[in-house]
């Protein structure tokens, strides 16, 4: 029965599938797109950081890609973790930063930490994520 005065029942909104956030979260096109051009391979792996690592950092002349490149760079770091570290997994902030969380409850800020390494680039995403599998 309908009665409109009583108004609609709230819903409560859809359980966001972790699984779906997490390829969401992995594209990465722009940081993909810089790596490839240099010839890197972003496979998912801490060898891939390495290679960043070592890339040549032409991105901090243009003022308009460093955010971007600093954003993808952190999440790309998340997804590494993400995929394997035993027990890490993205967790959403309510402010929607996205960081990683570890079996311990540490959480990380990854993005701070990608927007860190594109401007300066220290730390290391390397060491960053040894510094996080040794957790």
């Amino acid at each position: 029965m309908n009665i409109p005065f009583l108004g609609h029942r709230r819903q409560r909104p859809p359980i966001p599938d972790p699984t779906g956030i997490a390829e969401l979260l992995a594209e990465c096109e722009l940081l993909r797109s810089q790596a490839g051009r240099a010839g890197v391979r972003l496979d998912d792996t801490s060898a891939s950081l390495e290679a960043l690592d070592q890339l040549l950092p032409r991105w901090r002349d243009d003022e308009e890609i460093l955010p971007w490149l600093g954003n993808d760079a952190g999440l790309y770091l998340g997804t590494v973790i993400v995929r394997t570290v035993p027990g890490a997994a993205w967790k959403i902030w309510p402010d929607g930063q996205p960081v990683v969380r570890l079996e311990s409850g540490r959480e990380f800020d990854v993005v701070a930490s990608g927007h860190e390494w594109a401007a300066n680039g220290v730390p290391e995403l390397s060491q960053l994520y040894a510094e996080v599998a040794e957790s």
